[in-house]
């Protein structure tokens, strides 16, 4: 594993981390990540969509994923946290699709 990195090779690094983790619960799961302006050089904001359906953002300061995505733990924490929240979006979209029936 490495650390450090500028912005857009973190960014890129959570993007790909992110859906990796978020793909291994269902293909159907994408990441949005939000890297804009008013984020540059600072934070990243995440979000797990599938479908029509959204999670809440998750948000991530630059620092601690560049130097996060060095450590195993810290690595592997996040993926938990990815896949758990996947989980939850496509309970709901479930729960959502059986009421539509």
């Amino acid at each position: 594993m490495f650390s450090g990195g500028t912005y857009d090779e973190v960014a890129r690094w959570l993007r790909n981390f992110l859906t990796s983790h978020a793909k291994r619960v269902s293909p159907r799961v994408e990441v949005v990540l939000d890297a804009g302006d008013a984020r540059a050089g600072k934070s990243y904001g995440a979000r797990l969509r599938v479908g029509t359906r959204v999670s809440p953002v998750v948000e991530f300061d630059f620092h601690e994923v560049a130097e996060g995505r060095g450590s195993l733990a810290w690595c592997a924490e996040l993926a938990e946290r990815t896949q758990a929240l996947a989980r939850e979006l496509l309970a709901e979209r479930g729960t959502a699709d059986a009421r539509t029936r």
